[in-house]
């Protein structure tokens, strides 16, 4: 194996699986929302934003790849050095973005099945659902930091 596919198998796995987490996430905020709007449609507009929130972590997956790709480093003359780098920042953003992306879907749709009971929990949903994406943030974070030794 070359270093520049170790590299490319870390964009890979970066970039799927924080996607397959805001999957999962939006889905599960989604489902909620189908049963929440059978008991009060008139909250469409908060469904939305819950079910939305994890598509972030998809999101820093896929700019995960810009920054690391704007740093010149994803040609045959990458070292071993640098396409570890590249292998450990994706390991990194693709589990964690999997698991905070699963995660928050999961509160953001506990969130819409209060406010489709009628209870106003929508800040407070959103409060709590910051938390896992903070996870999300802080690994793209690293990616970038990374990216700046290559």
């Amino acid at each position: 194996m070359t270093p520049i596919i170790l590299a490319y198998i870390g964009i890979g796995l970066m970039i799927a699986l924080a996607g397959i987490g805001s999957a999962y996430g939006v889905s599960f905020g989604g489902n909620a929302s189908i049963g929440a709007m059978k008991k009060n449609s008139e909250a469409f507009g908060n469904y939305v934003v819950l079910s939305a929130l994890p598509g972030t972590q998809g999101l820093y997956g896929f700019m995960g790849y810009f920054i690391i790709s704007g740093t010149g480093v994803l040609t045959e003359a990458i070292t071993w050095t640098q396409s570890s780098a590249v292998f450990g920042a994706g390991i990194a953003l693709g589990f964690v973005g999997l698991l905070s992306g699963i995660r928050q879907g999961q509160v953001c749709a506990n969130g819409i099945e209060g406010i489709g009971s009628g209870h106003e929990v929508f800040g407070s949903t959103l409060i709590l659902a910051v938390f896992p994406e903070l996870y999300a943030i802080l690994a793209f974070a690293a990616t970038f930091i990374i990216s700046g030794t290559l």
